[in-house]
């Protein structure tokens, strides 16, 4: 039974790795050039757009978007706006700061260099050696499979919408492109509803994912395209393919191999009826009759001899191309096998370090959890020190109260005695009255003393 390979791949930032921001103290620019594909601001998100949509050259001919608009910027801003408005404005009516209130989620979130705008999602099915020798009508049949792993993915991820899915036909293989928003609900800090990538896809919940779309897919190929396929056992990390550039290379010479195989069919045919014509040779051979002279020596009608000549003419001519036909097919077959050589040596090397790639983006979901966790309680300190100061300031006040009273009669020393034996006052703050009530007895003398 035929496998087929599949791959559900994640954009993510590379730099924003432990290993890449130590990286950063050893060059000179401070910055790194590690691949980053996330879509974390309006910036991002439009370099998506001209990419998945081909803007950039207008060949829209081998694209076909099945989910969205011409405008994946606005098709994200729209779902932004039926994810988050409602949150938003109730958040808002919450606040007695203007400072604090959000005019518009999509450009606050764009803003924010901690949290990811929108993610995109890439999906394939079969690799480069399974599409090579498909037609057009073959591979647009994908896009019925695409359709349906669209709806399962919402199924499967229920905190994920889905904004803009394209799918591409014009690369090594059909795949799809999917940009959606993760978001997180319930929240009691901020807005009740969030955007929230590292809630929504982390180690775990990616490798499930995973799992279950991909057994989605292939029953949806084999139902759509009446095959019975089955999956390629999970690697590790990203399905490697030969890059566009070799692939039209490799088409080319499969081309080739395919012409002079079929020549060689064609000569295979002719070998089949030399074959035949050996036979007839042979028949004659042993017909003939001695002459009367000589029992050594064979009368040959001149029928018998063109024959004979004509059947050397055409072993000669039909050997050359065999030789030539089959010496092409060794130098194709030698080129195709050393082209999947280097391209398992690629996918291996791949492997390896998408392995690495893995643990690093594990713990770049758990740094940024961290970074979300220290949001909330910056805002839960910065909410506790306006307390902290409101309450500061009408302790001052009291103690300045009662400096003022304890200067002017002595009807309030039971008072602030209770205070100090009850520990609402203590020694320091007592000698902070007391020393102020001498110095105004003192000042109260010396004005009596001038007068």
């Amino acid at each position: 039974m035929e496998e087929l390979s599949y791959s559900l791949h994640l954009s993510n930032d590379k730099n924003k790795s432990k290993k890449a921001k130590r990286s950063v103290k050893n060059t000179e620019t401070g910055t790194t050039s590690l691949s980053n594909n996330a879509i974390q601001n309006r910036q991002q998100l439009s370099k998506v757009d001209k990419h998945n949509l081909r803007k950039y050259d207008d060949d829209k001919e081998l694209i076909c978007t099945i989910k969205g608009t011409f405008s994946i910027v606005e098709d994200t801003k729209n779902l932004y706006l039926e994810l988050f408005e409602d949150a938003r404005i109730k958040y808002n009516e919450k606040q007695t700061r203007n400072d604090r209130k959000i005019e518009n989620y999509f450009n606050h979130i764009s803003n924010d260099n901690k949290r990811d705008l929108a993610c995109e999602i890439i999906i394939e099915l079969g690799d480069m050696d399974f599409w090579a020798d498909k037609d057009d009508n073959f591979k647009h049949k994908m896009t019925k499979v695409f359709k349906e792993q669209i709806i399962d993915l919402e199924e499967v991820i229920p905190n994920f919408r889905i904004a803009n899915a394209t799918i591409h036909f014009d690369e090594s293989s059909p795949h799809l492109h999917i940009v959606g928003v993760p978001f997180k609900d319930g929240m009691k800090n901020g807005m009740e509803k969030q955007v929230g990538k590292s809630d929504v896809f982390n180690k775990i919940s990616l490798k499930e994912i995973q799992d279950k779309m991909r057994v989605y897919c292939i029953n949806s190929f084999n139902r759509i395209y009446h095959l019975n396929y089955t999956l390629k056992e999970k690697e590790e990390g990203r399905n490697v393919d030969i890059n566009v550039a070799n692939m039209n290379e490799y088409k080319k010479f499969k081309r080739e191999q395919e012409k002079y195989k079929k020549q060689l069919k064609e000569l295979n045919n002719k070998t089949d009826e030399l074959q035949n014509k050996s036979n007839e040779i042979n028949d004659i051979i042993d017909n003939l009759k001695p002459t009367i002279m000589n029992k050594n020596n064979f009368t040959i009608s001149n029928e018998d001899v063109d024959k004979i000549k004509k059947y050397i003419e055409q072993t000669n001519d039909t050997t050359s191309n065999l030789r030539d036909a089959n010496d092409i097919n060794i130098v194709l077959k030698k080129y195709e096998d050393d082209l999947r050589e280097h391209s398992n040596e690629v996918r291996n090397l791949k492997k390896k370090i998408q392995t690495r790639d893995d643990r690093i983006e594990e713990l770049e979901y758990n740094l940024n959890d961290a970074n979300e966790t220290i949001d909330e309680l910056e805002d839960k300190v910065s909410e506790l020190q306006k307390i902290v100061d409101y309450f500061k300031e009408l302790w001052e006040k009291f103690i300045e109260f009662l400096q003022n009273k304890f200067f002017s009669t002595n009807k309030y020393d039971d008072f602030i005695n209770d205070l100090y034996d009850e520990d609402i006052l203590d020694d320091n703050e007592i000698d902070i009255i007391q020393n102020n009530k001498n110095n105004d007895k003192n000042d109260d003398k010396n004005d009596d003393f001038e007068r």
